[in-house]
């Protein structure tokens, strides 16, 4: 009988083994460096935000947030690849309106945006500014745009730094809500777009005031109107696009980061505990407002059910307004 006992509390000991490691695993995390995925190309405002409060959260926590850029597909190689890492804690990514609209955007889909991801926290939200080049293009407001673009049917070009981007769906419901018929030029990213638009080989963009502000503080690009429904204090001298000619029109990108889905709850709450407090930092605060960056933060909950939301909205106005990839 007594060797049976200790038999017994052999087994029940081993198999205790595994949850007493990941319990372990969750309190000591992380133990080595933190992959943190960008899904374009670096300049942009995601990657911007990624590297700004990275640095922060790596100081607290001890250990490296090295920033990987994968860029491709409107965002869907880098989340497609997210998707498919061990649920360790140790590859989080950070994205955006994207996870909200390529499941409508896109007929193939490597990853479900609900099931394959454990959801860490809102960050920001980065509102978008059409712009044009200063030095090429005539058009002073949103209604010579418009003016513009009707008077030379599908020959005005738009810039995006990728299909499904919010870059790209802001120029699109600007079309369909004003009647327009624009030509979408996508690209692997907001900075080589940009690039183009400074050497005029596109006519307009509606880009992220990350990447924007600066060639327009320059003189470079002329900022025509904000794409959210309140101004931005980044730039609180333009008008929003509802404002300057497209009654009800927004487009609030947001950021958000990532893990894979099984990612254990004590390692979600240590990273989205980390990230709050980052972005409470004044110097954190004082860097996001440089790139126009609005902070939030949030538990992992709230982003689950703003994620839920969007992905009902933008499913809904792709439908409604017919948008189709290039």
């Amino acid at each position: 009988m007594t060797m049976h006992r200790r038999a017994l509390a052999l087994l029940v000991a081993l198999l205790a083994l595994p949850g007493a490691a990941m319990a372990q695993t969750a309190a000591n995390w992380p133990t080595k460096p933190v992959r943190w995925i960008v899904p374009f190309p670096p300049g942009g405002a995601m990657d911007v935000i990624a590297r700004t409060v990275g640095d922060r959260v790596a100081q607290d926590l001890g250990q490296p947030f090295v920033i990987e850029n994968r860029p491709g597909a409107g965002g869907n190689i880098g989340a497609d690849y997210v998707a498919k890492q061990p649920a360790d804690g140790y590859t989080i990514m950070i994205t955006s309106i994207g996870m909200a609209t390529n499941k409508a955007l896109y007929a193939k889909l490597g990853y479900d945006p609900v099931k394959d991801f454990a959801p860490v926290s809102l960050l920001a939200v980065v509102p978008n500014v059409l712009v044009v080049n200063a030095a090429r293009s005539k058009d002073k407001s949103v209604k010579e745009v418009m003016a513009h673009a009707r008077s030379e049917p599908g020959k005005l070009t738009y810039a995006s730094a990728g299909n499904g981007t919010s870059i790209h769906l802001a120029g699109e419901v600007f079309s369909s809500m004003a009647g327009l018929q624009l030509l979408h030029i996508p690209y692997k990213g907001s900075g080589p777009a940009v690039t183009d638009m400074l050497g005029g080989q596109v006519d307009l963009m509606f880009d992220s005031i990350t990447s924007a502000r600066p060639h327009i503080q320059s003189g470079k690009l002329r900022a025509l109107g904000v794409t959210s429904a309140r101004r931005s204090s980044a730039l609180p001298d333009v008008p929003t696009i509802a404002e300057a000619g497209v009654p009800g029109y927004e487009v609030s990108p947001w950021f958000g980061v990532f893990a894979p889905a099984g990612t254990p709850a004590d390692v979600v709450a240590k990273l989205n505990r980390a990230l709050i407090a980052a972005m409470r930092q004044p110097e954190i605060l004082r860097k996001l407002e440089g790139v126009g960056a609005e902070p939030i933060g949030s538990t992992p909950q709230a982003l689950a059910e703003h994620l839920n939301k969007e992905l009902a909205r933008w499913g809904s106005l792709i439908k409604e307004r017919d948008i189709r990839l290039d």
